[in-house]
């Protein structure tokens, strides 16, 4: 997981429920927390209060992410997740300000180039290569989804440089739709 220098003005919080629908044993979160298990055996619901988080499957911000905003999320299948199963959590530092990434065809930032500065809900309308191979965040935080209209596996992309799409966690350079991350 990448770590940025973006300012935390903002006060973070997250609370893990164990139950669906905000139910049972609950932890409240602040900041990151690379093990969630000593505060809860499962998550089947949770409310953002404030801030932008990505939550993981496994310990150490390993697995499938979650990318979750603002808001209540009942059960899992609310968030897309599979299971109940969040033993991780990463705060998405606050950005005001433009959004910039570009997304290249094949690995170190060499092929067709495709620079973009708002969310985009089919890529395949806008880009013809088959894949995304690696990517320049140059301002903001980005979520790849695997699938077009903001579906499937989710990979949260901070600020830097990704050679290569394993740099974020993907198994494939299948990115089907884009979005910023600026629902604070």
């Amino acid at each position: 997981m990448r770590k940025t220098n973006y300012p935390t003005k903002h006060n973070y919080k997250i609370i893990f429920y164990q139950e669906q629908n905000f139910q049972g044993d609950y932890y409240e979160c602040s900041s990151d927390c690379p093990e969630l298990s000593s505060h809860l055996s499962r998550c089947s619901s949770v409310r953002v209060k404030n801030g932008a988080w990505v939550l993981f499957e496994r310990p150490n911000y390993l697995g499938r992410q979650y990318v979750l905003t603002r808001g209540e999320y009942p059960d899992y299948h609310h968030w897309k997740g599979n299971t109940p199963s969040v033993r991780s959590c990463h705060i998405i530092p606050y950005f005001s300000g433009t959004f910039r990434i570009r997304i290249f065809e094949k690995p170190d930032f060499s092929g067709q180039m495709l620079e973009c500065i708002q969310d985009i809900n089919q890529l395949s309308d806008v880009w013809s290569p088959g894949g995304v191979h690696s990517a320049q965040v140059q301002d903001g935080a980005w979520i790849f989804y695997e699938l077009p209209d903001y579906n499937g596996q989710q990979y949260l992309l901070e600020r830097g440089q990704y050679r290569r799409f394993g740099e974020w966690a993907a198994m494939e350079p299948t990115v089907g739709s884009l979005r910023r991350v600026c629902d604070i």
